[in-house]
């Protein structure tokens, strides 16, 4: 029986999880913003405090590798990274946009949707700067329909699928674009925050299936490049 430490710090949520077979033990999880990295070894020590478990119980790390934000994404792999290699154990990454498109299409049920036949899609959305969003698109089954990318949201994004399918927008990017997406086959539905908890079901198959990263050369999946600002000096 397979330990896993599942690490989820793409966006403004910062989560941990310790799952075995693909079930949830225990979850740390604060959406109170980007502070990742005052409350990531915090919660990672207390789930090990509070379950009388020793570091050495754990069989592998997953890590949520991107698309998302650049420091958050930094602090979560930094950490899964170091906790592999003093220990020894494998480094799973997934997908931020995988975790949340599997989990809506494997609980569609606890959405509110029409039984009208329409076949459904899946669109998560992360949210990047402005009416830029990370998305990509999931059938029922689960299987990637178009590439991961950056997109600026417009009320034609999507307008051929939607001609013939209902599909669901979720995630943090949503909310920013419910106003500009107006057909009726549009649905906003599903998980509007990532959690580490999703992820347990893909690190499990990719724990079961050896699908491990190379500890020393892993880096986040960031899709565009980190662009610093300086904030300007206010004159009164």
């Amino acid at each position: 029986m397979a330990y896993i430490l599942n690490i989820e710090t793409s966006t403004e949520v910062c989560s941990v999880t310790l799952a075995s077979n693909g079930q949830l033990l225990y979850k740390k999880e604060s959406t109170e913003g980007l502070n990742h990295s005052k409350v990531l070894t915090v919660f990672i020590d207390e789930l090990f405090k509070e379950n009388n478990l020793k570091t050495e119980s754990i069989d592998a790390v997953a890590v949520s590798k991107g698309p998302g934000s650049y420091t958050g994404l930094r602090i979560g792999v930094s950490v899964a990274k170091g906790l592999c290699y003093g220990l020894s154990i494998p480094l799973i990454s997934v997908n931020s946009l995988e975790v949340l498109g599997i989990y809506a299409a494997q609980n569609l049920s606890e959405y509110e949707l029409p039984n009208d036949g329409i076949p459904v899609l899946f669109c998560p959305l992360i949210d990047a700067r402005r009416m830029e969003v990370y998305t990509t698109l999931y059938n029922l089954q689960g299987e990637e329909l178009r590439p991961v990318s950056a997109e600026i949201i417009d009320e034609h994004f999507l307008s051929d699928l939607l001609e013939n399918h209902k599909i669901l927008f979720f995630g943090n990017g949503a909310e920013k674009c419910k106003n500009i997406i107006k057909h009726k086959n549009a649905l906003f539905e599903g998980p509007m925050l990532t959690s580490a908890q999703f992820m347990q079901s893909i690190s499990e198959r990719k724990f079961n299936n050896g699908e491990f990263e190379n500890v020393a050369y892993f880096e986040p999946f960031y899709l565009k490049n980190f662009v610093a600002t300086i904030p300007r000096n206010k004159i009164f």
